[in-house]
């Protein structure tokens, strides 16, 4: 479609707002030599293309939406934003005159535009609802925005050389309802697509073409138009509105119907007639002549003389093109063919021109279909020059040009081709000069090979995508589990986090039992997951136990390592609960490090469910390979801390003499013997002492002894709740040994003292008696509870008495928490003990320096010396009150 000439050129450039014009409101026009046009803003501007001058431009008080121009009158009419409708003469002498030299709209910049502001008395129609109008010689048709129904009024134009205001209004009636776009109550907003109007007269009518209005009125010929709009048009002889409504509606009124209407009322709905429904905003109404026998004919017509056409078109807005025809059926009767195209859209603006084409722009291309190319007549017993039907089918050609938000057909050039006029978004007016002798490019005939070859890459190409949107609903299922997942466990971590002092929804409880594994006794934890939320721990949830023993716990320098055990957990729903258990020890040395910390914790990996789901896949498909870095979870997961429990030296103790004769359980085995020494254990005569270090110790060394007073007021006031009745004794003895499995048996005999084994297999002995301390308090003695301990394992003592402290000072917190108040004591007495600890304190530090250095003969008595002083440490003279 190329010629010798350039067919572009860029004529002049104009204002635009930052991101380019929007289509739906620029418009161009032409007439001779002049242009005008419409940026969509409130100024409309005159270009003479003889001169390649920008004459004038008009500002109007707010944004100028459509414009038409009435070529015999020399008038200009602008539709302005929530105003009205504005005329201006185009002959008025004050149209040569600037007022403003600060407006440069032109990009040549070579003179300055004069600028004329339109004075307020130029608004021959004020309605702030008017969305659309058109203009005839006589009449002046407007469509109005009404709270829920569109409003087309008539009103009568006056005579040449009069006031330009119309008459009075001659005809009014209501369309189809719409849904009002949303806006500020009392102020609707903008709509988004204004309707379209344009004016049809059938060919028989005497009224000129530049009588019809602007680029939206025609001629169609009569056999259309009698079908189009029955016989009373075409008897009237009376022009025909077309509508174009932003909800898709192609609808018609006959105006002198109309006219009529209001001397003899009857049904306003048979005066509109639907012609179609686009189903989409309707953008564009024109006519074109698409006969290929009037091709010829059409050429010798001049620039301005009529054409009557064949041809009605309506598109919309996302592409979807309408064609109305006369045509012939199978029993040759003359019949309306009506076909729908698709063409590329978005749509932004349209025109028909010569030959038959209907040019329309989307925001990438300006492209140009052919309805010339349809059927020729269905049989040889139709007149030759009977009408031929549409295409099949449009194939739009490529014009190479984007981004035009307006378009009008000139009339033919000299040379036989079309001129067009188009508005560029960023504001650029241009002509496009097309040859109408060349070919568009149509559908090709295919061979058969070709079919076949063509088929087999449709058929590869379809699987192909099977595949792929197979693979994308795999990664979006497993994306959407992850985020279900994720949010569960925002919603664990919420329960968990904000249920502070109180009941927790999701807690873990630790018990400990004593079991034998082969020849071993061991100690066993078992501790129970329990979900009382209404949370569901699904994938990605590990129970995390970690295990840490005194020795690791106090020397952070040394070797060993705390042991951490993990249980993934799978589906423990609401109320459902996960018991585990562990071994606590003995170890492989044979002895246990009490105490024992078990912490439970919850542990969420986000890496195994954030990253399992953004992760690359196996497949070929690299959509969702590439997954930004930044998006993965710095961190491995989240920690949510449960429970913390320690097992100390009386929870591990067992009482073997406890159990009945008959149900006496064999002895607790301690660790693992050398067989040898099993070997002469066996063989020494009976009646004879056993030999060895344990035995030597519990035969010649006296048993280690430590001691703790405790105020019976103090007790009492703490254990008044679950040992009422119960000696105060008994009641503490119980109270100590509550996390023990033999404390049933103790509370059932009413015991106050009780002997014991250790883990290791040495004897501890809690004795549990009421003494009276004399000499704190001047009042008189303070009644006290002693709790002794005595073992000849120096480690099993210090960690029975370990444990016991532990226990008084969270008594003693509890009770201070409560507000309780101590007694009256001997200060003076109360410095002296301390100073006299001080004292002992300082001679221990002594003493275990002095070990460090000395030989083995002489650190015997040093070591003799340092046990006293633990001993008496472990007796002190206070009371806890």
């Amino acid at each position: 479609m190329a010629s010798a000439a350039p067919r572009v050129r860029y004529l002049a450039g104009f204002c635009c707002p930052l991101g380019g014009l929007a289509a739906g409101k620029p418009r161009v026009l032409y007439h001779e030599a002049e242009v005008f046009l419409s940026t969509g803003s409130e100024l409309v501007y005159v270009y003479d293309q003889e001169g390649g001058l920008l004459t004038a431009a008009f500002r109007f008080p707010d944004q100028v939406w459509h414009l038409e121009l009435l070529a015999p009158r020399r008038l200009l009419y602008a539709l302005c934003a929530r105003r009205g409708l504005y005329c201006l003469s185009l002959d008025h002498p004050g149209r040569s005159r600037s007022t403003s030299r600060d407006d440069r709209d032109s990009e040549d910049g070579d003179q300055p535009s004069p600028v004329i502001p339109v004075d307020p008395d130029a608004c021959i129609l004020p309605d702030a609802a008017l969305c659309a109008f058109t203009v005839l010689d006589s009449v002046l048709v407007t469509l109005v925005q009404g709270p829920a129904r569109w409003k087309m009024q008539l009103f009568e134009q006056p005579c040449p050389g009069e006031d330009p205001r119309p008459g009075g209004q001659i005809g009014e009636v209501e369309l189809s309802t719409y849904a009002p776009p949303a806006g500020v109550p009392g102020k609707p907003a903008d709509p988004h697509f204004l309707p379209v109007l344009c004016c049809v007269s059938p060919s028989g009518s005497r009224v000129p073409r530049d009588l019809l209005g602007g680029p939206g009125g025609f001629t169609l010929e009569d056999a259309l138009f009698g079908l189009l709009f029955g016989a009373d048009a075409t008897l009237l002889q009376s022009p025909v509105v077309l509508c174009g409504l932003p909800d898709g509606q192609l609808c018609c009124v006959i105006l002198k119907a109309l006219v009529t209407s209001r001397s003899a009322p009857g049904d306003p709905n048979a005066l509109v007639k639907i012609l179609h429904h686009l189903e989409e905003p309707v953008i564009f109404i024109g006519a074109l002549k698409t006969e290929p026998q009037a091709a010829e004919a059409a050429e010798n017509f001049l620039p301005d003389e009529d054409v009557h056409s064949d041809c009605l078109v309506a598109l919309g807005h996302h592409g979807r093109m309408l064609a109305i025809k006369a045509s012939w059926d199978e029993s040759g009767k003359l019949v309306p063919e009506l076909r729908e195209y698709c063409l590329p859209g978005p749509v932004l603006c349209a025109a028909c021109g010569g030959g038959g084409r209907v040019y329309h722009s989307t925001p990438s291309d300006l492209c140009v279909v052919d309805l010339s190319r349809g059927s020729t007549p269905l049989g040889p017993e139709q007149p030759e020059e009977g009408p031929g039907g549409l295409p099949p089918m449009l194939c739009p050609a490529s014009l190479n040009i984007c981004s035009v938000v307006s378009l009008s057909a000139s009339p033919r050039t000299h040379e036989g081709g079309t001129k067009l006029l188009a508005l560029s978004a960023k504001g650029r007016l241009m002509t496009c000069s097309l040859d109408l002798d060349s070919e568009i490019p149509g559908p090709a005939r295919m061979t058969t090979e070709s079919a076949g070859r063509k088929i087999k890459e449709l058929l590869s190409g379809i699987g192909d995508i099977s595949e792929r949107v197979s693979f994308l609903k795999k990664a979006v299922d497993q994306r959407n589990k992850a985020l279900t997942s994720l949010n569960e466990a925002m919603n664990v971590s919420c329960a968990l986090l904000s249920s502070g002092a109180g009941p927790r929804p999701i807690s873990c409880t630790t018990s400990t039992t004593w079991s034998r594994l082969q020849t071993q006794d061991m100690l066993m934890a078992t501790c129970v997951l329990e979900n009382s939320s209404s949370f569901s721990l699904d994938q990605g949830w590990t129970l995390c136990i970690q295990v840490l023993t005194s020795s690791c716990a106090l020397d952070l320098d040394s070797a060993c390592s705390a042991i951490t055990y993990t249980i993934p957990v799978d589906q423990l729903g609401p109320g459902a609960r996960r018991e585990v258990t562990l071994p606590l020890g003995p170890g492989e040395n044979g002895g246990l490090d009490l105490p024992v910390t078990v912490s439970c914790t919850l542990f969420y990996s986000l890496r195994e469910v954030v990253g399992g789901a953004l992760a690359p896949s196996d497949s070929e498909d690299s959509f969702l390979d590439e997954c930004p870095s930044d998006v993965l979870p710095e961190q491995e997961g989240v920690c949510l801390p449960l429970s913390r429990h320690t097992v100390d030296m009386l929870q591990c103790l067992r009482f073997p003499g406890l159990a009945p004769p008959h149900t006496r359980a064999p002895s607790p085995l301690g660790p693992t013997r050398d067989p040898v020494a099993t070997f002469l254990e066996t063989c020494r005569e009976p009646g004879s002492q056993p030999a060895g270090p344990a035995s030597l110790r519990a035969e010649f060394l006296p048993p280690s002894v430590a001691s703790i007073k405790v105020s019976a007021e103090l007790l009492r006031a703490a254990l008044k709740d679950g040992h009422s009745g119960v000696p105060l004794c008994c009641a503490t003895l119980q109270w100590l040994l509550a996390e023990n499995a033999a404390v049933d048996i103790v509370r059932a005999r009413a015991l106050s003292s009780i002997q014991g084994v250790a883990p290791d297999g040495a004897d501890v002995h809690l004795i549990v008696r009421e003494v009276a301390m004399t000499d704190l308090c001047p009042a008189g003695p303070i009644q006290a509870v002693e709790i002794q301990v005595e073992s000849s394992s120096l480690a099993d003592i210090c960690r029975a008495h370990h444990a016991v402290v532990g226990r008084m000072q969270t008594m003693v917190t509890e009770q201070a928490a409560q507000g309780s108040s101590a007694p009256d004591l001997r200060v003076q007495y109360l410095r002296q003990i301390h100073a006299n600890h001080e004292t002992l304190l300082r001679e221990v530090q002594t003493l275990r320096d002095r070990l460090c250095t000395e030989d083995e003969a002489s650190s015997c008595a040093t070591a003799q010396r340092l046990l006293q002083v633990y001993r008496q440490l472990r007796h002190p003279s206070l009371i806890l009150l």
